[in-house]
């Protein structure tokens, strides 16, 4: 499948390598650091011309605009490293950490605009 991946920490990497390991055909990783931002639209051009049939995001940081969403055949999914509601946002692992969870979890959501 083509994939368009968008992370940052080394949590995010780990999963771009098993994707690639799969054999998926990785078009193109976003970061945080770059583009600055996708809410402008600067980037819409960009990502339709890389024809992405998936994106997949993993603690990428920052909210994707509904016309991002809407580019892939097969929509946005993304990973969460905790099991939702519990500690959404950043740094869920470190809460869980911080609060003495034994347990915790993944959540892996088909993203949809204001979600």
């Amino acid at each position: 499948m083509r994939i368009l991946f968008m992370g940052t920490p080394d949590i995010a990497a780990e999963c771009l390598k098993a994707l690639y390991a799969a054999g998926h055909d990785i078009c193109a990783v976003y970061t945080r650091f770059q583009p600055r931002t996708l809410r402008d639209g600067s980037e819409d051009e960009n990502i339709r011309a890389l024809a992405p049939e998936l994106i997949v995001v993993v603690a990428y940081g920052c909210i994707l605009p509904k016309s991002v969403l809407e580019a892939p055949k097969y929509g946005c999914i993304n990973l969460h490293v905790s099991l939702l509601p519990k500690y959404r946002g950043s740094a869920p692992v470190q809460w869980a950490v911080l609060n003495g969870d034994t347990e915790t979890g993944v959540s892996i959501m088909q993203m949809d605009e204001g979600l």
